[in-house]
């Protein structure tokens, strides 16, 4: 317990703060499949499709309008002036970078709402009259969360800059209770409305978790506003690329969404669902990571020390590595029992699970490429290069709508699901390349003899799983839950061991790491 607490209050070191961002972002992104789980009992895909439908136009304008700022620019910024010991000119930067959000999002918001009707069916060009009017009044409901978003993902990266990531890791777990809750509570009565509330009231906690810790900082809102001054027009310069590099992949999604509903009924949901599930272990062994290193990053370019910057990144590569491979093996293997356990109830027949399960396996191709990218971005964000990115996410994109479409009409929604991971390996792999032009020492001859043990750890593993699937089958009743849960456990079980033993015997650095931790 008093190493628990040690660790607690020690949020600033790294291997804290990254034990922390993966322990709230696992815990998070369970009560997310606890959420799904739970919508996709009460609520039939064919409307799912209309939710998840409603969330892409706002979903791009936070992303295009204020999270691209986030990410590229402001944190980079503000790590400036922690560095130089300038903390309140930070917190006066911060008050005008929310107060510009604050009046972005209310305008758009505003704006959107009469523009609505107009711009759904670019979104869902197949839907129907009514589903087209509900698809309209949730997205209208749904523009309030990027005005509590905006304010939240902020004061986040002011929490990140000081390597406090606790309150900024809850608040993503916060915001999927109070779906959750709507869902349990509201949505047999109510349907899909209710469940809209939820996420409204889930975007104000989220922002309201984070308000008494950046506070505790010495943050005070100012009701100051401008987009002349030096450091706002700075930011303005460096988000432009980020920008447009996060609108296109929103994009991307907005085209997935409209070629998925020329699909089977229930298209949108399989590919929203699935991309929810294979989040997970991108998320938790890949964006919690290169969240805890981003600071850290930051201020080894800020310091001028590129020797330190190159080695927390390969470090980081390395670890990232050997927890997404077999995750990705995972994930293809299990692909079916994942799906009947999480969704298999309820309104989700049997030909969801089998459109969803097969959308996942496709999808699960991409893990190891998705948990790379963010990392590889915020290194060029921390040597300022937006530019990069931008360029390598704008060709993703054309790349991945061109091959989208057909492979969707020889594949169905999985098609959709292959096309995104061709382009998340493509993003990847010239991701590094434009990396390595910079820092030459970032692929370096120990990451690539530690990827290719991962690799072959990961193969073993997986003939010990498909065998133990079998087996399994041979001795646990199939039709249950509890028959699949208790094949999955074993053959998920003995796939660790026999990765944990091929780790032993190929002498990988990262499994003492872990083993010492």
């Amino acid at each position: 317990m008093k190493r628990i607490f040690n660790l607690f209050s020690k949020e600033n070191s790294l291997r804290g703060a990254s034990i922390i961002l993966i322990v709230t972002l696992t815990i998070s992104n369970l009560l997310g499949l606890i959420r799904d789980r739970i919508l996709t009992h009460y609520i039939a895909t064919s409307n799912l499709d209309i939710y998840y439908a409603a969330f892409r136009i706002p979903d791009l304008i936070f992303n295009f309008l204020v999270l691209g700022a986030i990410t590229s620019a402001f944190i980079p910024i503000f790590s400036d002036y922690l560095t130089k010991g300038e903390e309140e000119e930070g917190f006066r930067v911060t008050n005008i970078l929310i107060n510009l959000a604050l009046v972005l999002m209310i305008f758009s918001a505003v704006t959107l709402y009469y523009l609505m009707p107009y711009l759904m069916p670019l979104v869902a060009p197949n839907f129907d009259a009514v589903r087209m009017a509900l698809a309209v009044k949730y997205a209208r409901l749904i523009m309030l969360t990027p005005v509590f978003f905006s304010v939240s993902y902020i004061i986040g990266a002011v929490l990140n800059c000081h390597k406090r990531f606790l309150a900024y890791s809850l608040a993503p777990i916060f915001y999927n209770c109070a779906i959750i809750i709507s869902a349990a509570y509201l949505a047999p009565r109510y349907g899909v409305i209710g469940v809209i509330y939820g996420v409204v009231a889930g975007a104000f906690l989220h922002m309201l978790v984070q308000v008494v810790p950046v506070m505790r900082l010495g943050f005070r809102w100012q009701p100051i506003i401008s987009i002349t001054e030096k450091p706002i027009r700075r930011i303005i310069r460096l988000m432009v690329p980020r920008t447009i590099s996060m609108g296109s992949n929103q994009i991307m999604l907005i085209v997935y969404t409209a070629i998925a509903s020329m699909l089977a009924v229930g298209s949108i949901s399989a590919f929203n669902l699935a991309t929810n599930i294979q989040t997970m272990p991108v998320v938790v062994l890949g964006t919690s990571f290169a969240t805890a290193i981003f600071p850290t990053l930051a201020k080894k370019i800020s310091a001028n020390e590129p020797g330190e910057f190159s080695y927390y990144l390969n470090h980081t590569l390395r670890i990232m590595g050997y927890l997404l491979i077999p995750s990705t093996v995972f994930f293809i293997l299990m692909r079916a029992q994942i799906i009947r356990l999480i969704l298999g109830s309820g309104k989700f027949t049997w030909d969801d699970t089998r459109t969803t399960a097969l959308t996942l396996g496709f999808l699960s191709i991409s893990i190891l490429a998705a948990g790379v990218i963010p990392l590889l971005s915020k290194a060029f964000y921390a040597l300022k290069n937006t530019r990069t990115p931008m360029y390598i996410s704008i060709a993703t994109t054309i790349i991945s709508v061109t091959i989208g479409y057909p492979l969707a009409r020889a594949m169905s929604v999985s098609g959709l699901a292959l096309a995104f991971s061709i382009g998340s390996y493509f993003n990847m792999i010239v991701l590094i390349h434009y990396l390595r032009k910079k820092y030459p020492g970032i692929l370096n001859r120990s990451l690539i003899v530690s990827y290719t043990k991962t690799l072959l750890s990961s193969f073993v593993m997986g003939l010990v799983i498909y065998l133990s699937m079998h087996l399994a089958a041979n001795f646990v009743d199939m039709t249950r839950f509890w028959g699949v849960f208790q094949q999955t456990l074993f053959a998920g079980l003995t796939g660790i061991v026999a990765y944990l033993i091929m780790g032993y015997i190929t002498g990988q650095e990262e499994f003492s790491s872990i083993v010492k931790r």
